[in-house]
């Protein structure tokens, strides 16, 4: 009885929705679509051009990796410090006198 209420309404959201596109974000929870170019000729039969592409070069990546580096590292260094501070963790002090 319930699965066929179940299915029932199931049956109406889908009407009332109606189609959905298989590349529409909300066809599969959890998926992502990635936009990409299908056609490589026009209706005429021409060529399409290349599309822009955007170029990441060294120093793009370094602009953005080396700031949250650093940020990240005083982070960790002063959340260490506050351990220590607090004696949560205190690191022993080995002896090598083996």
């Amino acid at each position: 009885m319930a699965s066929a209420v179940l299915g029932r309404l199931l049956g109406l959201s889908a009407v009332r929705s109606g189609p959905r596109s298989p590349l529409s974000p909300s066809a599969a929870p959890g998926r992502t679509v990635t936009p990409s170019r299908t056609a490589v000729c026009s209706s005429s039969g021409a060529i399409l051009p290349k599309p822009k592409k955007t170029p990441f070069g060294l120093f793009r990546i370094a602009l953005v990796v080396v700031p949250f580096l650093y940020v990240g590292t005083q982070i960790s260094k002063s959340f260490a410090a506050l351990l220590e501070e607090h004696d949560i963790f205190v690191p022993e002090d080995d002896d090598d006198d083996d």
